[in-house]
C-alpha cells in the first residue's frame, strides 16, 4: 500500500489500479482516497460500473474520452468478475488507453493467473488488502485513540482486539463507542472495553469451548443463550463449534511435532493471536476428547437433518456433553 500512498501524495497516477482482498475497510478507504485525489467532486469526469455483466464497450468508450476541463478522468469498476474470467477486450485495450484516464478495479475475488490481472500488474498496480495482523491492528487502533487524546496499554489493546476481531470496519465502530464512553477521561481501561464493546461471534464460540473444557456448563449455556438472542441460528453455532474443535486438533498435532506459534500460524494460515488462544485450549484437551467432540458435532448435525432432534436441542446436548 506504500505505492498507493505515494501516488496519492505526489498526484502521479498509474493508468490502472486493482484493489482486492479480504479487508473491505481498506478497499473502501483507498477507493475513496483515489477518487478524491484523481477527480475530487468532479462528477463529469467520473464513471462507476458495478457487478458482473457490465458493458465493456461503454467502459472503453468512456476511457477513450478526453476529460472535460480537467487533467484526468476516472472509471471505477467494482466486483466485475473480470479477474476470475478475463475480458479479452480489456486485456487488449489497456495498453492503448490514454494516459488521461485512470481505471480502478475493486474486486472480491481474484485469480492471479488471470490475463487481466497480469496485464494490470505490468501496466499499473495491484494492491492486495489482506486481513491485518494483531500488531498492525493495535497500532492503527491506538493511532485513532491517540488523535482523540486517549491512551491505552498493550495488554488492554490485546483484550480489545481479541474481543472485537480483526475486521477493521468493526474495530472502527467499536472505537467510536469506546471514545464516547470514556469522554472526559484520557485512559481506556479493560473495564471500559468489557462494558461497551460487543464481542464478535467467534470470540463467544471460543469462550464457549473454554467453558466446556473447564466443565463450566452453566457459563457455556449462558453464552449459547447470548448467541441465540443475537439471532445466530443454532446450526451456524454448531458449525462454529465444530470448526473450533477442528482448529484445536490441527494446532495440537503441530504442537506435538514441536512447532511454535509463528510456524503454526503460517502453516494453518491463521492469525498468530488466534493460534495462541487455540494452543492454550489444546493443552486442556486430550486428542481423544477433541475427536469425541468432533464426532459429536457430526452426530448432532445428522440428528437435526433426520428430524430426531431440533437444532436448538442438538446444540444444548452437545454443550452439556461429558468430557
Amino acid at each position: 500500500m506504500q505505492v498507493l500512498n505515494q501516488d496519492i501524495k505526489e498526484h502521479t497516477f498509474k493508468p490502472v489500479y486493482l484493489l482486492f482482498g479480504e479487508e473491505a475497510f481498506l478497499k473502501n478507504t483507498y477507493k475513496k482516497r483515489l477518487k478524491e485525489a484523481v477527480v475530487g467532486d468532479d462528477t463529469m469526469n467520473f464513471a462507476c460500473f458495478e457487478g458482473k455483466g457490465m458493458d465493456v464497450d461503454e467502459m472503453i468508450r468512456l476511457a477513450d474520452t478526453m476529460p472535460f476541463f480537467a487533467e484526468h478522468r476516472m472509471i471505477l469498476a467494482e466486483d466485475s468478475g473480470f479477474f476470475k474470467s478475463a475480458s479479452e477486450a480489456l486485456v487488449k485495450y489497456l495498453p492503448e488507453m490514454p494516459d488521461t484516464t485512470c481505471l480502478v478495479f475493486v474486486e472480491s475475488e481474484v485469480d492471479k493467473r488471470n490475463k487481466l490481472y497480469k496485464k494490470v500488474k505490468s501496466l499499473g498496480y495491484a494492491a492486495e488488502m489482506a486481513r491485518q495482523s494483531p500488531a498492525q491492528l493495535g497500532k492503527w487502533a491506538g493511532g485513532i485513540l491517540a488523535k482523540e487524546g486517549k491512551k491505552i496499554t498493550n495488554r488492554t489493546m490485546e483484550l480489545f482486539i481479541s474481543m472485537v476481531g480483526d475486521d477493521m470496519e468493526n474495530i472502527r465502530m467499536e472505537l467510536e463507542k469506546l471514545i464516547s464512553f470514556t469522554m472526559g477521561r484520557d485512559v481506556v481501561a479493560e473495564e471500559d472495553i468489557k462494558a461497551v464493546c460487543t464481542m464478535r461471534v467467534s470470540s463467544r464460540i471460543f469462550e464457549m469451548v473454554a467453558a466446556i473444557a473447564n466443565r463450566q456448563t452453566r457459563k457455556a449455556m449462558d453464552l449459547y443463550e447470548d448467541l441465540l438472542t443475537l439471532k445466530e441460528p443454532p446450526m451456524r453455532i454448531l458449525f462454529l463449534i465444530a470448526r473450533q474443535f477442528n482448529q484445536i486438533l490441527q494446532v495440537k498435532e503441530l504442537m506435538e511435532k514441536g512447532l511454535g506459534q509463528g510456524m503454526i500460524a503460517s502453516k494453518l494460515k491463521m492469525q498468530p493471536f488466534v493460534v495462541g488462544k487455540a494452543m492454550s485450549q489444546a493443552r486442556q484437551f486430550t486428542r481423544e476428547q477433541i475427536f469425541s467432540y468432533v464426532n459429536s458435532c457430526i452426530e448432532a448435525e445428522e440428528a437435526v437433518k433426520t428430524g430426531r432432534l431440533t437444532d436448538r436441542l442438538a446444540v444444548e446436548l452437545l454443550i452439556t456433553k461429558e468430557l
